[in-house]
Formats: C-alpha cells, sequence, structure tokens
C-alpha cells in the first residue's frame, strides 16, 4: 500500500539502527505515550532491536486503559436501565468494572450498541425520541472534537434524549505528573502523533523547558518510531531538550484549530482521576456550563458509586511504566485477553495485550 510500506521497508530500519548505535554513548530512556506507538514497538519487536543501554518504558497512553474504574462503573450503571440505549465504541465494551463489563450487561439483555462515530449515537436519539441514549465519551484529544461535534449537533437538531458520559484525558498534564514523581526514570518523551495533529507541539514547548526533556512527535510505523527515537538520542546526546516534529506529514505546531475550537467551546478543563495512577489536576475535559445538561453523569445521578480494583491487577505500576505485564503474577494465567482483570489487557493499545498478543511471556524477562 502507497505511503505504508514505505514506512516498514527494512533496508531503511536496519540503516537507523546503524545510527542509532553510532550515535548512543550512554544509557538512556525513553517513554512513547501512545497505546498505538507500544503495539507497534512490542509487534516489531524494535525494543529488542535497539543498542543496549537505549530502554523504551510504555507510558500510559492507551485510552480505554486510563479510564477511571469508577466510570466504567457509573456507565454499567446508566446502560443497566431499561429506559436507557447506551452507545460506545467497541474496545470500551469488556473493560472490567467493579462487577462486570458492558458486554456481559448486553447479554444479559442491556441495550449496549457499538457505534462508529458519536453522531451515530444522535441519530439513535432522534429514532428513539422515547428512550434515553447514552454515548461512553472516553479519550485522548483525539476523540473529544468528534464528541464535541456530536453534542454540538444534538443541541442545534433540538435532541434532548442524548447526553454524554465523559472522561476524556489530556496527555501534557500526564508528562508532567510522570516527571514530577521522585523515582521517574524518563528522560525524553516520545509525543504521540495524531494527539498533536488535533493540538499542535506548542503545549509540549514549556515541558522540555522545565524538565529539561526531549521531547520528539512520532508517528506509529517501524521507521516513524526508529526515527523518533535517534531524534531523542541525539538531543541526549548533546545536552538539547526541545520538542521535535518527526511527524511532519500529519503534523504542524498549531494543530487542527477548527477542532481545537469545537473542544473549547463544548467542554472545560477538569481534574481528573487516571485508573490505576490517580488524580491528576487540570488532567482532563468535562462538559462546560452552556452543555451541562447534556452530562449523563448528572442526568442518571451516579456520581457516588463506591468501587474496587482487583487486588492482582498492577495497572497502575505499567501505566506509570515502572513495571512491565511480565512483572505480574496473573500475566497469562488469571489475566489474559479473554479473561482480563485491568483494562491494559482488553484494548487493542494496551501494553499487556500487545505484550500477550507478541507471545512474550513470564519467561521473557
Amino acid at each position: 500500500m502507497k505511503y505504508l510500506q514505505e514506512y516498514r521497508d527494512p533496508v531503511l530500519a536496519r540503516r537507523l539502527l546503524a545510527e542509532l548505535r553510532a550515535t548512543a554513548t550512554a544509557p538512556w530512556t525513553i517513554m512513547e505515550v501512545c497505546g498505538g506507538q507500544t503495539h507497534t514497538i512490542v509487534r516489531q519487536g524494535i525494543d529488542e532491536l535497539l543498542p543496549a543501554g537505549i530502554r523504551m518504558i510504555h507510558g500510559p497512553g492507551c485510552p480505554v486503559c486510563v479510564t477511571p474504574l469508577e466510570i466504567i462503573d457509573r456507565a454499567l450503571a446508566i446502560a443497566a436501565r431499561p429506559d436507557v440505549i447506551f452507545t460506545s465504541y467497541g474496545d470500551m465494551l469488556r473493560v472490567p468494572g467493579t462487577s462486570g463489563d458492558l458486554l456481559s450487561l448486553k447479554a444479559r439483555g442491556a441495550d449496549v450498541r457499538v457505534v462508529y462515530t458519536p453522531l451515530d449515537a444522535v441519530r439513535i436519539a432522534q429514532e428513539n425520541p422515547g428512550r434515553e441514549v447514552v454515548f461512553l465519551a472516553v479519550g485522548f484529544e483525539t476523540t473529544a472534537p468528534a464528541n464535541a461535534m456530536a453534542v454540538l449537533h444534538a443541541a442545534s437538531s433540538g435532541v434532548r434524549n442524548f447526553s454524554v458520559l465523559v472522561s476524556h484525558v489530556l496527555v501534557p498534564p500526564a508528562i508532567t505528573a510522570l516527571m514530577d514523581e521522585p523515582e521517574t526514570q524518563v528522560q525524553a518523551f516520545l509525543a504521540a502523533g495524531h494527539v498533536c495533529a488535533v493540538m499542535g507541539w506548542a503545549e509540549y514547548e514549556p515541558i522540555a523547558a522545565a524538565y529539561g526533556v526531549p521531547v520528539v512527535v512520532t508517528g506509529f510505523e517501524p521507521l516513524d518510531l526508529l526515527e523518533g527515537i535517534l531524534m531523542a538520542v541525539r538531543q541526549l546526546e548533546e545536552g538539547r531538550a526541545e520538542v521535535e516534529n518527526q511527524y511532519a506529514r500529519a503534523v504542524r505546531r498549531s494543530g487542527n484549530t477548527a477542532a481545537q475550537d469545537a473542544m473549547r467551546r463544548v467542554f472545560q478543563v477538569t481534574d481528573r482521576t487516571w485508573r490505576g495512577i490517580g488524580p491528576i489536576p487540570a488532567s482532563g475535559l468535562g462538559l462546560s456550563p452552556e452543555f451541562a445538561g447534556y452530562d449523563a453523569e448528572t442526568r442518571f445521578a451516579v456520581g457516588d458509586l463506591v468501587t474496587r480494583e482487583s487486588p492482582d491487577c498492577i495497572a497502575g505500576d505499567i501505566l506509570r511504566g515502572t513495571r512491565v505485564p511480565t512483572d505480574c503474577a496473573a500475566y497469562g494465567k488469571t489475566c489474559t485477553p479473554r479473561t482480563p482483570l485491568g483494562a491494559p489487557m482488553v484494548s487493542s493499545e494496551g501494553t499487556c495485550a500487545a505484550f500477550f498478543n507478541a507471545g512474550r511471556t513470564l519467561e521473557h524477562r
């Protein structure tokens, strides 16, 4: 496929690896903050091909994985109501809550539907005026514009039986929180190309300056990642801490201003709890006062649910990058993609699922 296979060229990959070996003179630790990047790194074995001393840490870049348990439990409480049609992207249906998941709830008769865009949920609400239709609006800055547009469309169309259960999170505050941890080992970041396609990269410049860490906006194909790692290592070797853009074919410094305008109109920045990590100030988006009437959490009064994580799951350590899936005693045994204990084993972008699908076992450590 044109413009795809070119970024998987093994000859160019070997050249980039050779240049990495020639450039690196010291051990360096780099974190990618995107689940899609993690899957490419693990599936292609990139982390195992890097020169000795260059270590990749897989960060909290999976939106499904960082959605807090209380949001899943609120979704389950709402979806169980007979007057509700609950809609979501398919990757959220098997994320475990305290007592089950949306897929098992659907199997017991709840009206849970997979949609491919939040506008589908608005259409379902228009077609079912006697039912409440709720969309599970989760994700990073990448999904927020489409969800904002759905709320704007519902408002302009007078659709009042539509609401959103919001759990949007923002990448820069998470990077700041990781760098503020005393035990952090991260020396450079690969920023997610699709997030920066929406938001640009200006908001990463103060982070690079304040913490002295290089940030490289990077794509998702093997050559993207190898070049991004090389750019980060060059900065580290030269003592620089700047924001550079490897993903120039898709990202501009200003990002997508139309998408940003829609987000700012519908949402406002709020504190957010990240699953396995905890509260991070000003790290999420919630509905602005103008659109508070579309808030499913308020509409269905599910804000005070008590949640409980599995004691056998170390997802928090994995999401912070302090441990890897093969450090978990449950990995590949009681926790598999068919029987997940935590979200990182469920999502197509989760680190545990990436390791499992790549055949990495406990003996792989």
